[in-house]
């Protein structure tokens, strides 16, 4: 699936406009992670286990929103764009990691 930010394809024209997909991925941090993460961080290094759980939840996100603009007929999403929310509160530090665009099908310029 091809995915972009932008709302044209190089080379392509698109035939048809599928509507809105979306996918999105919740990831929760634990109390060790919080406790190593700021260590590293008063120390000077990277929260390298932040940042691998962010990468996974953006995958699943985009991989969610790729899996709903195929089940509708796309070959392509343009107009991508990802947000990331911290939800607190009640959910502790639950991040969610949602992912948007526009699925549609595109031929080949002539």
């Amino acid at each position: 699936m091809l995915m972009l930010t932008s709302q044209t394809i190089d080379g392509k024209r698109i035939s048809r406009y599928h509507g809105i997909v979306t996918g999105d991925a919740l990831i929760g941090a634990n109390i060790y992670k919080d406790i190593f993460s700021g260590v590293r961080d008063v120390v000077g290094g990277r929260t390298s286990a932040y940042e691998r759980e962010l990468a996974r939840a953006r995958e699943l996100a985009l991989s969610s929103m790729a899996s709903a603009a195929e089940r509708l007929g796309a070959d392509a999403i343009i107009g991508v764009r990802l947000d990331y929310h911290n939800l607190g509160g009640t959910m502790g530090n639950t991040i969610l990691v949602s992912a948007t665009g526009t699925a549609v099908s595109t031929e080949d310029e002539e």
